[in-house]
């Protein structure tokens, strides 16, 4: 039944993609995680009456996340290709990708993660200065924990962007579901390899939704 439905899948081939797919998105996720909360904390602490309340700092690392963030990415990946050819000696392939998918959701999470500090009641912050405490100490004691259903809320969301990345990246020779449905699908006219690599993409994100809705139910204790 399901060879009459895709004669032209190959399960090797589509196995290979899917991994491909699954490894750019998790080193991205962590490193866009890591850079994502720093550039956030930065964001939030420097802004108006917070710890390091820092005007020209804020506007700088301000316009350096809105530009990054409003780059269409397939336009991004283009941009970086020096960048990329420098840094990991080619512009074909998973690894590639990484740079340019890194560059484009790092500064998307980042404003999520500012979001997400700015709800934070200002009484518990105050409480925490008022007892003395450290800046490293409201940070890792108040600020990250009080936000955390926020930020893992935030990293669901743009984990399932960098899906969407990952299949653009694809299209210009980075390997995944994205290039498999390219090449085999729509440059041969194979509409069932597309819509095979269609439906494997979305229940890779239906399967991070679900995981991420999970976690921020767990950890929410409002």
């Amino acid at each position: 039944m399901l060879e009459k439905l895709f004669p032209n899948v190959i399960l090797d081939d589509f196995i290979q993609a899917t991994n491909e797919t699954l490894y750019m998105t998790a080193i991205s996720v962590v490193a866009t995680f890591v850079l994502g909360i720093l550039l956030g904390l930065l964001l939030f602490l420097t802004s108006k009456g917070q710890l390091w309340q820092n005007k020209p700092l804020y506007a700088i690392v301000s316009a350096v996340v809105n530009i990054f963030r409003s780059i269409p990415f397939i336009i991004l990946i283009v941009l970086l290709i020096p960048f990329t050819k420098a840094l990991v000696g080619s512009i074909l392939g998973a690894n590639a990708a990484l740079p340019a998918l890194i560059v484009g959701a790092a500064p998307f999470y980042a404003r999520l993660v500012e979001i997400g500090l700015r709800e934070i009641d200002k009484g518990v912050i105050e409480a925490a200065k008022s007892m003395g405490a450290t800046t490293s100490t409201i940070i890792f004691k108040v600020l990250l924990p009080e936000s955390l259903p926020a930020l893992i809320s935030g990293l669901t969301v743009t984990t399932i962007a960098l899906v969407g990345y990952t299949a653009m990246a694809g299209v210009i020779g980075a390997g995944g579901l994205g290039n498999l449905a390219y090449l085999e699908g729509f440059q041969r006219s194979h509409n069932d390899v597309t819509l095979a690599a269609t439906i494997l993409i979305l229940i890779i994100v239906f399967i991070i939704q679900l995981i991420g809705d999970a976690i921020t139910a767990k950890i929410d204790k409002r």
